[in-house]
């Protein structure tokens, strides 16, 4: 065979994904497989995501070309190849031109077919770190939601009984000083609504019916933005970033218009000042994800939903609890816009996460997608 038959062949092999790697476009760590000369002949599609380029490209190109320092895992490659390990696992840092490196777990081993290539699996140590802090949150969230649910009955029942003893009181107040005593009597009744009140909101997602049918996101998000200009008709200005490519996807369309609702009026909350100048802004922003781990499932898809604000941002004292019950940034806040948010978030199997730094809040809400 000719070289130049010889490299259209290795090319063909290399775009096509051999069908003996088609396994190891199921996981969540990125995989590339190195011919004999350290060309890159195979990339799954989190490698792909992870390197930023397509297979294609990458087909290219050499393993040392994507990074400003890879000596060290030239190195590692070259003894898998002279059969030192079976395979060796190490911690390293790789430097990217214009971009910030990454830190990876690398697990590198040789392989017998094609003869001389290389494996080498790369696990970005901060995703990893990033899948246990969601698995915390979601088991933390399951233990808040029975805790919330128990409380919630706990003090409704007394509360029935506080509320019409303070009624039957106030039937009874002695004419000459029902006028005076009225008043502590309805401080009772109106302190005991309020609580109910409360109650109501606690239980509220558990209660309503989850109702599923064809979503478009992005009539959600028009539909929250239309409300939201409503309300802020001045000095607050929502942009709009939609991938037009997102399909539809099965949910309940009022619970995440609730959800976007929630995230977007706490940030006009916070955006005060700035909508006093004239310089508040709020950006819905949509993409595709590949290859995310959701609540502990693999989804080759999923839609990746953004709220962003250039607000003053979240206190550093309140930010890893902003979806506990109760817990508000805000004076006179009750604190369950966005413990419903991530409720109802939950109930379509997805995550919600927040990234913040005075003038950039960051809400990211990640759903399966078909």
């Amino acid at each position: 065979m000719s070289l130049v038959s010889n490299i259209a062949a290795r090319a063909a092999a290399a775009i096509s994904r051999p069908p003996a790697l088609a396994g190891l476009e199921l996981l969540a760590s990125a995989v590339v497989v190195l011919d004999c000369d350290d060309r890159i002949f195979y990339a799954n599609a989190a490698a792909e995501n992870l390197l930023e380029s397509s297979l294609k490209a990458l087909s290219r190109q050499t393993l040392s070309a994507q990074f400003l320092n890879t000596d060290e895992l030239d190195n590692i490659c070259a003894q898998a190849r002279e059969h030192k390990f079976s395979d060796l696992r190490q911690d390293l840092t790789l430097e990217r031109a214009g971009r910030d490196p990454l830190h990876v777990h690398s697990i590198v081993s040789a392989l017998e077919d094609p003869p001389c290539s290389v494996l080498i699996e790369l696990r970005e140590n901060q995703q990893h770190l990033k899948l246990d802090r969601e698995e915390r949150i979601l088991d933390q969230s399951q233990v808040n939601k029975e805790l919330i649910r128990n409380l919630a009955h706990e003090i409704k029942n007394p509360l029935g009984g506080i509320r019409g003893a303070a009624q039957l009181l106030e039937m009874e107040l002695p004419a000459l000083h029902a006028v005076q005593l009225r008043e502590y009597t309805q401080v009772i009744i109106k302190e005991a609504d309020r609580l109910q009140t409360l109650v109501d909101r606690l239980l509220a997602p558990h209660r309503r019916p989850h109702i599923v049918g064809d979503v478009n996101i992005h009539e959600v998000l028009e539909r929250v933005r239309s409300l939201m200009l409503a309300e802020f008709p001045s000095g607050l200005t929502i942009l709009r970033d939609y991938d037009a490519s997102i399909p539809e996807f099965r949910g309940d369309k009022e619970q995440l218009i609730q959800t976007v609702l929630n995230i977007a009026h706490n940030a006009a909350q916070a955006l005060s000042a700035q909508i006093e100048a004239g310089e508040a802004q709020i950006v819905l922003k949509t993409r595709v994800a590949r290859q995310v781990t959701l609540a502990k499932v693999r989804y080759g898809l999923a839609l990746d939903l953004h709220i962003i604000d250039n607000g003053p941002g979240i206190a550093p004292q309140i930010r890893d609890r902003i979806f506990y019950p109760l817990v508000s940034g805000r004076e006179g806040g009750s604190g369950l816009g966005l413990t419903l948010a991530q409720t109802f978030v939950q109930q379509h199997m997805g995550v919600i996460e927040c990234e913040s730094r005075p003038g950039f809040t960051d809400f990211r809400i990640l759903l399966p997608l078909p």
